[in-house]
């Protein structure tokens, strides 16, 4: 049996979380011990690996406590559960095709604002006596990127602080 604060340590979660899942009704597996303590057991940690995930992904508490619920329930919900993570599969796909839509977009600006500082001026990326963007900079930066074998090198200024250590 574990305590609410090994269960915190062991899957980083806060306490606090672990009592706002619990008064949400995230947690009908725990049980207490005769001081009203939560103790957990070895499987339990499965159940919140599961809810930390969903929380993570932008789940309602709500949905959640409904999905542990059917997982309560037992094997006639083993394909609503299934069905379940696979809307949740595809939701997230969604979202982060988005957010790398944001990513690529941003990584673009980068460039456009990189290569005018290095020519001192914005207008390097303007068509001719004009302030008016030329289209040609989005496909010029699209092939410097297909050919560039470091994207930092690409977009980042020299000496800038920058987390080259995340990926692409």
């Amino acid at each position: 049996m574990y305590s609410i604060g090994d269960v915190a340590k062991m899957m980083n979660i806060s306490t606090s979380a672990l009592r706002f899942y619990d008064r949400q009704g995230l947690l009908p597996f725990v049980e207490r011990n005769q001081a009203g303590r939560r103790t957990f057991k070895p499987n339990d940690l499965n159940f919140i690996e599961v809810i930390d995930c969903l929380k993570k992904s932008g789940v309602p508490v709500k949905n959640i406590a409904s999905f542990i619920q059917l997982c309560m329930a037992g094997d006639g919900t083993l394909k609503e559960r299934y069905d379940y993570l696979d809307h949740q599969e595809a939701v997230l796909t969604d979202k982060i095709q988005a957010m790398q839509a944001q990513l690529d977009f941003l990584r673009y600006k980068k460039w456009y604002y990189k290569t005018a500082v290095e020519a001192g001026t914005e207008a390097v990326h303007f068509l001719p006596q004009t302030h008016a963007v030329d289209p040609e900079t989005k496909a010029q930066y699209q092939r410097a990127r297909q050919n560039a074998t470091d994207l930092h090198q690409l977009i980042d200024l020299p000496n800038q602080s920058t987390s080259q250590d995340q990926p692409d």
